[in-house]
């Protein structure tokens, strides 16, 4: 029953921080390479989305050890789905979380805003891209659907 839940609730709040991130990399882009001034509302949209990338990470490491997808034995490298699951999945996450943190956080702390706004697009593209490639997407047969 819980993982249920916590299934559910992380495969739909995936696209809550997709369509985040989308509105993040516009925000930022147009205030970095466009210099448009939206500084308050595009600092609060990034703020959300690594608030919800938290979020989600800490739904994940949750479901990380009580998925029956995730098996800590050696004959789960050979198999696409475990593997995916239990080594490439969480580390490509984590590393995308850590960029998003390194990227808001460094960014609070230049000066200059148009260059914390152009390094945060840097870390908040990168990261979205690692995210975009470790998600279970369907119709990569790894066993997730839609929701």
């Amino acid at each position: 029953m819980l993982y249920t839940i916590l299934k559910h609730s992380h495969s739909g709040l995936r696209w809550i921080l997709v369509i985040l991130f989308l509105f993040a990399l516009i925000g930022l882009f147009r205030v970095a390479f466009r210099k448009k001034t939206c500084f308050a509302t595009t600092r609060r949209i990034a703020l959300f989305t690594l608030i919800v990338s938290h979020l989600q990470l800490i739904i994940g490491m949750i479901l990380y050890f009580i998925s029956p997808l995730v098996i800590f034995s050696g004959q789960s490298m050979s198999n696409k789905i475990y593997r995916f699951y239990l080594v490439e999945h969480i580390s490509l996450m984590i590393i995308a979380i850590i960029l998003i943190t390194i990227g808001y956080s460094q960014a609070k702390r230049i000066s200059d805003e148009l260059r914390g706004f152009r390094r945060m697009f840097t870390y908040y593209l990168i990261a979205f891209i690692l995210i975009l490639i470790s998600i279970p997407w369907p119709f990569r047969g790894l066993g997730a659907g839609w929701f």
